[in-house]
């Protein structure tokens, strides 16, 4: 028996023994103030686990604080990416490391040599941060099983020849050199995600780490964070209509003929669910339901009011390839939300946190 499978295998037990022993288990949130990973850490805190949640800046996690109610199961750590050893104390002693954290660059406006300072600036940062963490975890003896964040901008529903799949799944993915060339909306992003998961996939091989990839689709939904997650402004875009967000979700439609949403409750049980389950390897789309941008559109419009004029429908009327949560399913994981609440529940949270005007909801387009 190979020690991946060992440790897995050992994971699996320990796992059991702490539902048992009101789950006696540490695991490790890296990015733990974003909008995954800091409902992730209410998650993990909610099952009874101990939680090591590691933060840039600790100002930005004393809100979250009193969200999370960790009591003495809850212990919050600086750590940085970009430095070396940063996470050693963090990852001491846990059992799983979830790695959410991630930079949110989607392009770069008025720069020079603008691939030259992407490579620079952006995607080796973004490499090396994934992994000094990595070299941490493997340092730390007692980490079993790291589950990394990719997402859903590293896949594609084209094929070779620009025609659509009937299924897409975990294997299809965007190639480096055609996004390098087009230069989408989000672009940088893609790249970063891209070339971090490979790097992280290349290291956990080399060095006998237990790696699980979570592809999350478009993450919508409730969040703990003061500020408006990316996700959500990608998603009502088509309300807000803005400027920066509005041309990546059109991005992601082309790239994959529809949107694809899912709940960020579902997404963190979803991460939970695979640091859980013994056998699980590899990567794993997380896909509650698809849907056209008219269809989007559509459901958008029942919570608040849209110019459906600034959607242009894609020629086809039904979404062309199934974007496949099937080896996620197939492993016994289950959806609670479906489209509509995910859509209601962003736009409540929205209105409440003042992004969304409340007088619009049975007013005129704003």
């Amino acid at each position: 028996m190979s020690k991946r499978n060992s440790a897995r295998e050992g994971l699996m037990e320990q796992l059991e023994l702490g539902t048992k022993r009101d789950r006696t288990l540490t695991f490790c949130v890296t990015g733990a103030t974003g909008y995954v990973g800091s409902w992730l850490v209410k998650s993990l805190l909610q099952r009874g686990y101990m939680v090591h949640a590691t933060v840039r800046d600790p100002e930005k996690a004393s809100r979250l604080l009193s969200i999370w109610r960790g009591e003495n199961r809850l212990k919050v750590f600086k750590a940085d990416l970009q430095e070396d050893g940063s996470f050693d104390e963090a990852v001491k002693g846990c059992n799983g490391v979830f790695h959410v954290a991630t930079s949110m660059e989607f392009g770069v406006l008025g720069k020079s040599n603008i691939e030259s300072y992407v490579q620079l600036n952006i995607l080796d940062p973004a490499i090396k941060g994934t992994l000094n963490l990595l070299k941490a975890c493997s340092r730390a003896k007692s980490v079993k099983r790291v589950v990394y964040t990719s997402s859903i901008s590293t896949i594609t529903a084209k094929d070779n020849t620009e025609k659509w799949r009937t299924m897409v799944d975990e294997s299809c993915q965007v190639h480096v050199d055609h996004v390098w060339s087009m230069k989408a909306s989000g672009w940088v992003y893609v790249l970063s995600k891209l070339l971090s998961e490979e790097a992280a996939f290349r290291f956990a091989n080399e060095n006998d780490i237990d790696l699980v990839s979570i592809i999350p689709t478009t993450v919508a939904g409730p969040f703990l964070t003061p500020n408006i997650p990316a996700s959500v402004r990608v998603l009502l875009s088509p309300i807000t209509g803005d400027p920066e967000f509005y041309p990546i979700l059109f991005a992601v439609n082309s790239r994959l003929g529809s949107i694809s949403l899912v709940h960020i409750e579902d997404i963190c049980n979803a991460h939970i669910f695979l640091m859980e389950q013994a056998a699980a390897k590899g990567r794993y789309i997380c896909s509650a339901n698809s849907c056209v941008m008219s269809e989007l559109a559509n459901h958008l419009a029942l919570e608040y009011p849209l110019n459906k004029q600034r959607i242009c429908e894609e020629h086809h009327g039904s979404v062309p390839s199934e974007i496949s949560s099937k080896k996620l399913r197939d492993l016994g994981f289950e959806y609670k939300y479906g489209l509509g609440e995910i859509i209601q529940q962003t736009v409540d949270c929205c209105v409440q946190h003042g992004f969304l005007d409340p007088s619009g909801r049975n007013g005129d387009f704003p």
